[in-house]
């Protein structure tokens, strides 16, 4: 039996020129500089890696045309998740727009950096939601343990709609109290909809991570989500501010060892090829 091939399922480029990067500044000296194709294709290609999910970084629609472009001409990118404003009167003319695009595979609003804890939960939203289940989008949920009960709430009147939470809901490891992350976490695996990446906890760790500090996270989310429905994704280069490509994606595979080779396939490519590009998107090649 053919292994799925591996996919990465969450990867930015940017371009600083741009200027619309609001979160990207020169104290990020690491990746204050411009990220194409050409600097993650060596990375790719040395782990087997087929395709990616590119990921926008900025709140612009201007930036999702940019990463639609570069998709365009990118034949690894197996499609991209983009930002509209999801409360414009007009949000779901825009994620129509969008969507005429068939590489365009999601959407995510900036939640985490969004000082209303509850906007998620916002009844004025229900359009832009609605837009994405007619256009049959998924929604990437970036947020942080204070936005998780907004969250569930969304999902309360979403149950059909495919939500991948980013990073795993973005564990603080670098204190020593999970709990409060731990039972959002649970209560998020309890909605059937829901998937979850497996990316962002180096960020999350710090420079100074080890794989242990990692295990409590990683090990959460195989217990919650199982290996069915957990995504690999190395967030670069936004995780290389902590670690190279090399090391986070070895980490991962270690931390997932336990398994066995299906439950291991499935979560570095299997599981992104099934959620995000089944009707839409560029399918990836063996």
């Amino acid at each position: 039996m053919t292994s799925p091939p591996r996919i990465d399922s969450h990867q930015h480029f940017w371009r600083l020129s741009r200027g619309d990067y609001g979160w990207l500044t020169p104290a990020l000296k690491p990746i204050y500089r411009d990220f194409e194709p050409a600097d993650l294709a060596p990375h790719l290609a040395q782990h087997d890696i087929v395709s990616t999910i590119l990921v926008q970084a900025a709140p612009t629609e201007a930036e999702t045309h940019h990463l639609l472009a570069i998709a365009a001409a990118t034949p690894f990118v197996a499609g991209v998740v983009g930002w509209t404003d999801f409360e414009a009167p007009d949000a779901p003319a825009r994620i129509a727009a969008l969507a005429a695009d068939p590489l365009l595979v999601g959407l995510r609003p900036m939640a985490q950096d969004i000082p209303d804890p509850d906007w998620l939960a916002k009844p004025a939203l229900a359009p832009a939601f609605a837009a994405l289940r007619e256009h049959g989008l998924v929604f990437d949920a970036l947020v942080k343990p204070p936005q998780i009960p907004a969250l569930l709430k969304l999902l309360e009147r979403e149950t059909e709609l495919p939500v991948v939470i980013d990073h795993g809901a973005k564990p603080d490891l670098t204190g020593t109290d999970l709990s409060a992350w731990r039972g959002g976490i649970a209560a998020l695996a309890a909605r059937p909809n829901t998937t979850c990446k497996l990316s962002g906890l180096v960020t999350e760790a710090g420079p100074g991570w080890r794989e242990a500090t990692l295990a409590p996270a990683v090990a959460q989310l195989l217990a919650c989500f199982g290996p069915k429905r957990l995504l690999w994704g190395s967030d670069w280069p936004v995780a290389t501010l902590a670690a190279a490509y090399d090391q986070w994606l070895a980490a991962a595979e270690r931390l997932t060892a336990t398994l066995n080779e299906a439950e291991r396939a499935a979560i570095f490519g299997g599981h992104a090829a099934r959620i995000y590009p089944p009707k839409r998107g560029r399918r990836p090649s063996c």
